[in-house]
């Protein structure tokens, strides 16, 4: 294997390290491999040297180490990012998911997590005491990324996105200083931060707003074959047109898994079905399900379950890491009979069974922020699609990269203006980031002129500085 590039002599290693709390790791060492190797298995890159920090002090001496030599940085969370940001090749690979503090405070409902938690990980505390926000639909995915780019999951019509929670924030700058940001303190910086990824510096800590949630929920899946998406899908769109906010039901284009609690004829089949949460009483909540339950699906596991290890770990056996990815999505204003039908058509020309298509109706909560309240937008579109190519051989990687960029294009007639970049591969596009932020755009690039200038961290949904 092709050896990382070296840019960086022995002895501005050691003097790095002689202060450094966490691990250096470059290219000779055991764990090496391990930690350069991310949520998506198309992403092979080889950092001169990761940068394991233990805490802020780490962050700080490693930007500055960076920035001091030139170096490309990239910064790894939870490591789930399609595009693969989190790693470099040749440069300094800033990972953060060492840091693990979650402090609860049950009394004020409000939580501070460093930049390495998972949501796997905060959801287990958070539900010891009856508290949630709206977290990664995969346990396995950081706080950090979903946060800072969208913070769309299962109960975010309920709860309203991630960033919506979020209090506060601790932030090393591209100059090496460390900032908090919140409405009260750096507002502009904050601003920013909440849907502009990690463009204007590194994230070490997230400080949450907790709502009363869980810990047990009527939800689970019905699954149907696939010749039914056509009238399923209307019938979601018609219950969602005025479902209280307690309802979320996202639609999954799927190929039913050969396990045991399918029905045998079922396994392996082209399947559709509808990933269902209920938050409000839990004696409604059959009711609530009927309209799809009356469709006569061929696997039915709704029930009560446990928010934290129930629904947020269903859909986990279909997104293992490693496997590769290609993903696109866009926003969608209506949900009409020719968007779906459209949709449906593509879906059924995917030749890979790991791939999944979700259709998720939004409003709610979401809605009901203001357009201008931070960087993040889009508030009013009513559903979003979210196109996950997987496929395991890279040799047939041209094949499904090429059906998902088909489905795309096929729907973009129907689609509005951004997307929540944290699901598309296809952020390193300005025009793509250009259009997600919108009138918002030269706002943003006034924040990077102040707070990164020479685009230190540009590994991201990029928005570049007026110098550059």
């Amino acid at each position: 294997m092709q050896q990382a590039q070296v840019l960086i002599d022995e002895a501005a290693i050691q003097e790095l390290g002689a202060s450094f709390g966490g691990e250096l790791l470059q290219s000779q060492h055991h764990d090496y491999d391990t930690a350069r190797a991310v949520f998506n298995g198309m992403i092979d890159r080889r950092p001169a040297v990761i940068a394991r920090c233990s805490g802020v002090a780490d962050v700080i001496a490693a930007v500055n180490f960076a920035r001091e030599r030139d170096l490309v940085i990239s910064v790894r969370g939870g490591g789930h990012g399609v595009p693969g940001y989190a790693v470099c090749d040749d440069g300094v690979m800033i990972d953060l998911s060492p840091m693990k503090g979650i402090w609860i405070d049950p009394e004020t409902k409000v939580a501070r997590a460093q930049a390495g938690v998972t949501w796997g990980e905060f959801d287990r505390e958070t539900q010891q005491f009856g508290l949630a926000v709206t977290g990664g639909r995969v346990p396995s995915t950081g706080i950090a990324g979903l946060t800072l780019g969208s913070g769309s999951g299962w109960i975010e019509r309920k709860l309203g996105l991630t960033v919506d929670s979020l209090i506060s924030a601790d932030v090393v700058t591209a100059d090496g200083r460390f900032l908090t940001a919140s409405e009260d303190e750096n507002a502009d910086l904050f601003w920013g931060l909440r849907g502009g990824s990690g463009n204007f510096g590194i994230v070490t800590s997230f400080e949450f707003e907790l709502h009363d949630f869980g810990p047990i929920v009527y939800g689970g899946l019905l699954a149907f074959p696939r010749p039914a998406a056509g009238e399923l899908t209307r019938v979601v769109r018609g219950v969602m047109e005025d479902a209280p906010d307690d309802l979320a039901v996202n639609i999954a284009f799927i190929t039913a898994p050969p396990e045991p609690f399918v029905p045998e004829e079922a396994r392996g089949q082209p399947a559709v079905g509808l990933v269902i949460c209920w938050s409000g009483d839990m004696a409604e909540g059959e009711q609530m399900v009927k309209p799809f339950r009356d469709l006569g699906p061929v696997l039915d596991i709704v029930g009560p379950i446990p928010y934290a290890q129930g629904l947020q770990r269903l859909i986990e056996p279909g997104n293992q890491h490693g496997l590769l990815n290609y993903w696109k999505a866009d926003f969608l204003d209506e949900l009409t009979d020719e968007a779906i039908d459209t949709l449906i058509e593509q879906v059924n020309k995917a030749q890979s069974p790991l791939t999944q298509v979700i259709v998720e109706p939004l409003g709610g909560a979401i809605a009901r922020v203001d357009e201008d309240a931070m960087a993040l937008g889009n508030r009013q579109a009513a559903y979003a699609y979210h196109c996950i190519a997987m496929w395991q051989d890279p040799s047939e990687s041209d094949t499904h990269i090429g059906w998902a960029k088909d489905l795309a294009a096929a729907m973009d007639r129907f689609a509005v203006p951004g997307v929540y970049l944290n699901y598309t591969s296809d952020q390193e596009q300005d025009q793509r980031v250009r259009s997600t932020y919108g009138p918002k755009y030269e706002r943003m690039v006034a924040l990077k002129d102040k707070y990164d200038p020479e685009n230190v961290f540009c590994l991201n949904a990029n928005i570049k500085p007026s110098g550059h």
